[in-house]
């Protein structure tokens, strides 16, 4: 679908999704594009992935920056290494296969993650696994805008505010480098840079109401709202690539 310009009501549902998302992501530390991503796939294919990498890019910059004391910088250096790696594998697959089919694959490894991780298994955050899952990140990240969770299934097991500072400073490094290839393939244009800047007021209410919810949070329960958003995110891509298959 080409881009076009929302009306009023397509660009209220999209400022609800926005805040929404904003909000699930500075509670837990990723959601963002979780939340969002499967609602703009079926309803604002615009938003899509250039527009939303935008938007979770700034606001994974803000969750970073909140708790910036608590942020893991090996893991950082480790995740990014990975991404950028991914997001060249990415632009790559979209140029010669289907960016569903792929979406779709890697959705089912994230579900799996979850299982897994639910039925007791612990995933060690050693280099070579954040850097895998870094790599997965930034092809999932590039194809859907749905980046995050290789790399909180990783941490998952981490202090709530270091997962959450951790997380957002790969993500946003992550989406700079993700919008720079994009731009370069030409699927990231002004029209779509204008539309996040539009959507940015939104996205920093919900964040700013997330700033009261969060300390009202458990480390256990931080971790099942994590896995539910990243078993959601996973089920949103599946959806996208049926609808669109």
């Amino acid at each position: 679908m080409t881009a076009f310009l929302p009306d009023a009501w397509q660009y209220a549902a999209m400022a609800v999704v926005v805040f929404g998302a904003a909000l699930a992501q500075g509670v837990g530390g990723i959601g963002f594009a979780m939340f969002a991503a499967p609602v703009a796939a079926l309803c604002f294919p615009q938003l899509a992935p250039g527009p939303l990498l935008t938007l979770g890019g700034f606001i994974s910059l803000l969750t970073a920056l909140r708790e910036r004391a608590a942020i893991d910088w090996r893991a950082v250096g480790y995740a990014l290494t990975g991404r950028a790696a991914g997001t060249l594998i990415a632009i790559y697959a979209m140029a010669r296969f289907s960016a569903q089919a792929l979406g779709l694959l890697f959705a089912v490894m994230i579900l799996a993650a979850v299982a897994l991780s639910l039925a007791g298994l612990r995933f060690a955050a050693t280099p070579g696994r954040v850097s895998g899952a870094g790599v997965a990140s930034g092809i999932m990240g590039t194809m859907t805008s749905v980046g995050a969770p290789p790399i909180a299934i990783v941490l998952q097991h981490a202090e709530p505010a270091r997962l959450r500072a951790t997380l957002g400073m790969v993500l946003f490094l992550g989406s700079i480098f993700s919008l720079a290839m994009l731009a370069l393939a030409n699927r990231y244009t002004g029209y779509h840079a204008g539309l996040a800047l539009s959507l940015a007021p939104f996205l920093l209410a919900g964040f700013a109401v997330s700033s009261r919810l969060r300390r009202l949070l458990p480390p256990r329960a931080v971790r099942g709202v994590l896995l539910g958003a990243c078993a959601l995110g996973a089920v949103g891509v599946i959806a996208k690539a049926l609808w669109m298959g």
